[in-house]
């Protein structure tokens, strides 16, 4: 190992630690607001202690984050619309992604390069064919719009990510399964498709983060209250200024947090280990 003088050292730690700081203060400065119970509106000043402890904003969150709405039924459409996203993203891209991994055909490289566009480009650009779709299909103002809408940008991600994984399954193990009889269909079930679980399990876990973090595109498809979402209800409350305490923001931006700073402390040597894409070849 490569001795470093005290110099270095002084150097890395400063530069962690400054690193650290503009992590940790955003972090901090929401813990500030839903603690804080002196406020009444939007934050007037800048403090690093709460004015006066409270919880009453954890309790009112917990009851009607947005306008009459219960919070059951608002974690009840992030999960309906997460959930769904993510299935159908897992479901349609699994047989893209393994064809692409797997066979050569006319227009391929195209078509990897064409999800890889779509990946990068920014949602704002889809939305105004995605309303006049969903508009024509009847079906805009509900959640399985918002389901449709999440699933479409998931995708490309999900096709990635599951094409790397079959990559990495040699083929030589579905040619053995084809010299014992097995078709197509049987070799992928029983063989390519249980080996490439995990990756599959890691990229349906981020369609679903997507989805339930998403609030921008999500106010175009509802104009009903009991469709709207946590996340939704978070930029709500941005967007009210003073008329609500940003107490409120701060305690239901935590409570939203909880689930996926869980799953990902579980799960974080996975996430590293499976999130990959690739070469086009």
């Amino acid at each position: 190992m490569r001795k470093i003088s005290w110099l270095q050292q002084l150097g890395s730690q400063i530069a962690l630690g400054v690193v650290g700081f503009f992590v940790i203060l955003p972090i901090w400065g929401v813990l500030r607001l839903a603690f804080d119970g002196s406020l009444h509106g939007r934050p007037t000043a800048f403090r690093l202690i709460p004015k006066a402890w409270s919880f009453e904003a954890f309790l009112k969150v917990l009851d009607k984050p947005y306008q009459s709405v219960d919070f059951l039924v608002l974690l009840k459409n992030s999960l309906v619309v997460s959930l769904g996203a993510a299935l159908i993203a897992i479901l349609l891209g699994v047989s893209l992604a393994y064809a692409f991994a797997r066979f050569r055909f006319p227009g391929r490289k195209a078509g990897l390069f064409g999800l890889l566009l779509t990946a990068v480009l920014p949602p704002v650009a889809f939305m105004t064919p995605l309303y006049i779709i969903l508009g024509l299909m009847q079906i805009r103002n509900t959640l399985s719009a918002l389901v449709i809408v999440y699933a479409a940008f998931a995708m490309p991600f999900c096709i990635w990510n599951m094409r790397a994984a079959f990559q990495s399954i040699p083929r030589e193990m579905e040619e053995a399964a084809f010299l014992d009889g097995a078709g197509d269909f049987t070799s992928f079930f029983l063989i390519t498709l249980p080996l490439a679980l995990p990756s599959i399990a890691v990229a349906g876990l981020i369609a679903f983060l997507m989805a339930y973090s998403e609030f921008a595109l999500g106010w175009l498809f509802v104009d009903r209250a009991d469709n709207v979402t946590l996340a939704m209800s978070v930029y709500a409350i941005v967007q009210s200024g003073s008329a609500q305490p940003w107490s409120y923001l701060g305690s239901l931006a935590l409570i939203m947090s909880v689930p996926v700073v869980i799953v990902f402390l579980l799960l974080q040597r996975t996430l590293l280990d499976r999130m990959m894409f690739g070469e086009i070849s």
